[in-house]
C-alpha cells in the first residue's frame, strides 16, 4: 500500500505565500471560474496561512481568521490530482490544530455545496441555509474543537 504524506506550513516567509497564492489561483480562478479580483481579498494580510507540498509541489492552501473569539476557515483549496487522498483531511487537521493553539475553540466556514460532505465527514454541521458566493452554491458550517 502507498500511503502518501504531506508536509504543511503555516505560511512564514513570502515565497510559502505566493506557493499559496498559487494553489489558490489553479483551483479557485482556473479551475472554478471564479473572479481574480474575489479570489485574493484584503483578508489575506490579517489571515494565517497555510501551504500543503506533495513532496515540493505546492498542491493546497488555506487560511483562518480571528472573528471574535473564532475561527473562520477560507480559501481551503486542493489541487485536482489529490483531492480524494487525504490531504484536504490532513490540511483541515493542521488549520483547527492551530486554531486551537491560538485558543479558539470554534471554527466556522462557508463550504461551496458540493464539498460540504467532505467536511460534514470531518465532524462540521450546517448551521445556514443555502446562499450564493462568486457565483457558488454554499452553505456556512461550524465545528468545536476538543477541549481535551
Amino acid at each position: 500500500m502507498n500511503v502518501r504524506t504531506w508536509t504543511i506550513q503555516i505560511v512564514s516567509s513570502q515565497q510559502e505565500l505566493e506557493h499559496a497564492y498559487a494553489v489558490r489561483q489553479h483551483v479557485f480562478v482556473k479551475e472554478q471560474g471564479v473572479a481574480a479580483e474575489l479570489e485574493r481579498d484584503k483578508e489575506d494580510a490579517n489571515a494565517t496561512h497555510f501551504v500543503l507540498y506533495d513532496q515540493k509541489t505546492p498542491s493546497g492552501a488555506g487560511r483562518f481568521r480571528i472573528i471574535g473569539s473564532d475561527a473562520k476557515i477560507e480559501r481551503v483549496c486542493i489541487i485536482k490530482s489529490l483531492r480524494g487522498s487525504g490531504a484536504g483531511a490532513a490540511l483541515m487537521q493542521a488549520i483547527e490544530q492551530e486554531a486551537f493553539a491560538q485558543g479558539l475553540q470554534r471554527v466556522r466556514l462557508n463550504a461551496q455545496l458540493h464539498a460540504s460532505e467532505f467536511y460534514h465527514h470531518l465532524g462540521y454541521t450546517t448551521c445556514s441555509d443555502e446562499f450564493m458566493d462568486a457565483g457558488i452554491p454554499h452553505v456556512t458550517m461550524e465545528k468545536m474543537l476538543a477541549t481535551n
